[in-house]
């Protein structure tokens, strides 16, 4: 049985090629340690509510 993908699936299905385009560079330039922590740290400013909010010095 085939099922048609939703428009949410199409949508969520490019922001994971998305995600893996930009993860392939990050290691590609700055290594596996830095990637991973980028990404890790982006998903705690995201459970923090801290998304869309700059920093500035």
């Amino acid at each position: 049985m085939q099922t048609e993908i939703t428009t949410e699936e199409e949508s969520k299905d490019a922001f994971f090629e998305q995600l893996a385009k930009l993860s392939e560079e990050m290691v590609a330039k700055h290594g596996k340690d830095f990637s991973m922590g980028a990404l890790v740290l982006a998903a705690r400013w995201i459970a923090e509510g801290r998304v869309g909010q700059l920093k500035t010095n």
